[in-house]
């Protein structure tokens, strides 16, 4: 990245700002919908809940507005340390933002998650969106998906968008809207900025992501990555990342046979570094086994997992 000075510049009369927190359960897309938003790939996606862990910030910015995404750990019932710290998180930024994005998903009928998730917002004084997504994706019934979402936010004043985070269908529609219920503000950021976030965290989150994607339901979420060291010439990047898992019987998932799984996330996550960073990339990972990770406040901790306040 570069070192030069960046400018924040003086903003319009009248141009809007704010910060968006975007609420939903896990898997209805909102990763998804920040890097269409966005424009880049800066958050993580794949078939398995939960794949969003630390709130990551996506910067948009427009001729009329700079809204910021913050984009948050699925709301769900928590199983461990790691659940508790990742839900705690995701009700934090409630309180932080201007505009509250509350995505669901329009293929299937509002359930107990999206239930739970009004009960927490209906105490905000904040506005809030509800966006229903995937309407790309065929329904039996899309009346009766319909009826379930208005039943479920009848007592509420909440207005309502559809659209597919994936085709892009709606989107332009759901900017604006967004754009509309925003205050006047400031730039909080450089305009050609789209993530707060540090190279590294993202290397990080485009290793794992390669994991979530490749090895799917034999290693779900026993997976925190550490970018261990970072050596920088003009030729190229070298990363060296390792890969902490829980088990050895999942170390052995990840190594592969003769090495070659291990080979082939390496080969995927180099291809998206170099993308990140637009420069080539020398990527070497390890696999090291931390028994019981996601137990341990100290171990969250040394990942990047806090509590945010």
């Amino acid at each position: 990245m570069s070192n030069e000075l960046v400018t924040i510049p003086i903003a319009p009369e009248g141009f809007k700002s704010g910060f968006i927190g975007i609420i939903g359960r896990p898997n209805v897309g909102k990763s998804t919908l920040m890097n269409k938003l966005v424009g880049q790939k800066i958050a993580i996606t794949s078939p398995v809940a939960q794949t969003t862990r630390n709130r990551l910030r996506g910067i948009l910015t427009t001729s009329e507005a700079q809204i910021i995404f913050v984009d948050t750990p699925g709301i769900h019932k928590p199983h461990h340390e790691l659940g508790k710290i990742l839900v705690q998180n995701a009700q934090a930024a409630i309180n932080t933002v201007d505009l509250i994005l509350f995505v669901v998903d329009s293929s299937m009928p509002a359930g107990g998650g999206d239930k739970f998730i009004v009960q927490l917002l209906q105490n905000t004084s904040l506005p809030v969106i509800v966006g229903l997504n995937k309407i790309d994706l065929p329904t039996d019934d899309s009346q009766l998906i319909d009826d379930s979402y208005a039943k479920l936010i009848e007592a509420t004043n909440w207005q309502t968008i559809k659209f597919s985070a994936t085709t892009s269908q709606g989107i332009e529609q759901l900017q604006q809207l967004l754009i509309e219920n925003l205050p006047t503000g400031p730039y909080y950021y450089p305009p050609d900025l789209v993530t707060d976030q540090p190279e590294r965290f993202i290397m990080a989150e485009l290793i794992r992501e390669q994991i979530l994607l490749l090895t799917r339901q034999e290693v779900p979420h026993s997976v925190a990555i550490t970018i261990e060291r970072m050596e920088e010439t003009p030729k190229i990047t070298k990363v060296y990342a390792a890969i902490n898992v829980e088990r050895d019987s999942q170390k052995g998932i990840i190594i592969g046979k003769k090495g070659s799984m291990l080979k082939e996330i390496g080969i995927q996550a180099r291809r998206q570094i170099q993308k990140l960073i637009a420069g080539d990339v020398y990527l070497e990972l390890f696999v090291k086994v931390e028994p019981k990770w996601r137990q341990s406040r100290f171990h969250l901790a040394e990942f990047g997992y806090r509590v945010e306040e």
